[in-house]
């Protein structure tokens, strides 16, 4: 029978040995967006145009990356629980099919989205003048998909058996490579966009080499071997995935009715202008919320584990502890976001009108950062202790408070008025989040 450090008595110190390097490892990655839309940004005579077709390639790119949510997310705490109840051999045998299913599904997903690339880019919000940029990126970016969901997704399992600092390092070295290609690509090179693209695949192909060869070797304390999946367990990774899945989807949505409805309402070139100011807003809410999710999932494991081995004492300690540290981190962000967000934007653009109305539009969007906090310390919380139902019910509130205000708030209150969506989603999905937790969440953990 295997220890771990998760029976560790000191939570908070738990709590932080996983959080942190989570928390690093979501930040950094943030970078390979960043880094590609910073550069693309400053390509001489094409920066705007370039950055507003990138920006539309985003929500294919997050929607693709949501697959390595569904296997990633969705058998990370079973793995977690099993370990917590200390049945080594199912905790790998669900790793194991893990890893086939994801490797299926990579192949499956690439081959679709080359074919709906063109009918998907012109339906997210592509111009006629900025489909160009967007078809060359992401042409050359699904090239990478089997890397990058794979990577991503089987990173999960490192975290989730305690490896939170190997699960940062497969990150970093992804993301230091591609700060070090993208301006020897784009610049040195010439290739603008494709070389953006190009440096990204190569990234993430030396973080999925990284994670895999951990996986497969003696280091980790489980190991893959590939065996035919059983559907029982594909069953249950895939209920569980499913939140983490749609909420990436729902985001997606969300994100294309955005620049949809800013194309719509915003007239005389000011759409276009919009939509890139939109991009590098996106770019700084990744900054939040990535992060975020980094400490409310890579303590996860803690949850599951704790679960599995009934203590319910010791999952209440830990969701205090990861809400505070959430909470210090959404307020800092809250901060920058209210009172300096031009030296972010400086990074994409000079531009001072394209500036101004960034900087406006941001200090909209963030007005309800802090209540991230709860939303989801809350919601990821369910997800780690395997509850799909409660996790699913508040993150699908929250979406659809979003999707409702992108679509009845332009016409009335005019284009501008739109980026009111986020706080107002910010506000009520966390008020919900909370009484669902008073009301249902407790009595969960009592029954323990």
């Amino acid at each position: 029978m295997m220890t771990t450090r998760l029976d560790s008595d000191n939570i908070r110190g738990l709590v932080l040995g996983l959080a942190i390097p989570s928390m690093v490892a979501q930040f950094v990655s943030v970078l390979y967006s960043i880094v590609d839309r910073m550069y693309i940004g400053n390509i001489a005579g094409i920066g705007e145009a370039a950055l507003a077709g990138v920006g539309v390639c985003g929500p294919i790119v997050t929607m693709i990356s949501a697959f390595a949510s569904l296997i990633g997310i969705g058998g990370g705490p079973f793995v977690s629980i099993k370990l917590g109840e200390k049945k080594e051999k199912e905790a790998g045998e669900i790793l194991s099919d893990c890893f086939v299913i994801l490797s299926i599904i990579s192949v499956i997903v690439m081959i679709i989205s080359f074919i709906l690339k063109d009918e998907l880019l012109m339906r997210f919000g592509a111009s006629e003048a900025i489909f160009p940029y967007a078809d060359e990126y992401m042409t050359w970016y699904l090239t990478g998909t089997v890397f990058a969901l794979l990577s991503t997704g089987m990173n999960q399992f490192i975290i989730c058996q305690g490896y939170s600092k190997t699960g940062m390092i497969s990150v970093l070295i992804g993301a230091a490579l591609n700060i070090v290609l993208d301006p020897i690509f784009i610049f040195v090179l010439g290739m603008n966009v494709k070389g953006a693209a190009i440096a990204t695949v190569i990234s993430q192909l030396a973080s999925c080499i990284f994670v895999l060869k951990f996986l497969f070797g003696k280091k980790s304390m489980l190991r893959i071997k590939i065996r035919r999946p059983s559907l029982k367990n594909a069953k249950r990774v895939i209920k569980l995935g499913l939140t983490p899945f749609l909420i990436i989807a729902f985001d997606n949505v969300m994100l294309i009715s955005l620049n949809s409805m800013i194309t719509k309402y915003g007239a005389g070139g000011i759409g276009d202008m919009l939509l890139s100011c939109n991009t590098i807003l996106q770019s700084f809410m990744l900054m939040i919320t990535m992060p975020l999710g980094g400490i409310t999932g890579g303590t996860q494991t803690i949850l599951g584990y704790n679960y599995g081995a009934r203590r319910p004492d010791k999952i209440i300690e830990a969701q205090k502890n990861i809400a505070l540290l959430s909470f210090i981190f959404c307020a800092v962000m809250f901060i920058i976001a209210q009172t300096v967000p031009e030296y972010f934007i400086m990074i994409f653009t000079r531009d001072p009108e394209y500036i101004e109305m960034t900087k406006d539009i941001t200090g909209l969007y963030t007005k309800g950062v802090l209540l991230l906090a709860l939303q989801y310390t809350i919601v990821d919380g369910f997800t780690g202790m395997g509850v799909f139902k409660y996790a699913f019910i508040l993150s699908a509130w929250r979406k659809l408070i979003y999707f409702a205000c992108v679509f009845l708030i332009p016409p009335v209150f005019g284009v501008y008025s739109i980026f009111y969506c986020e706080p107002l989603s910010d506000i009520l999905g966390p008020a919900a989040s909370l009484i669902i937790y008073f009301t249902f969440g407790r009595k969960l953990l009592k029954r323990l």
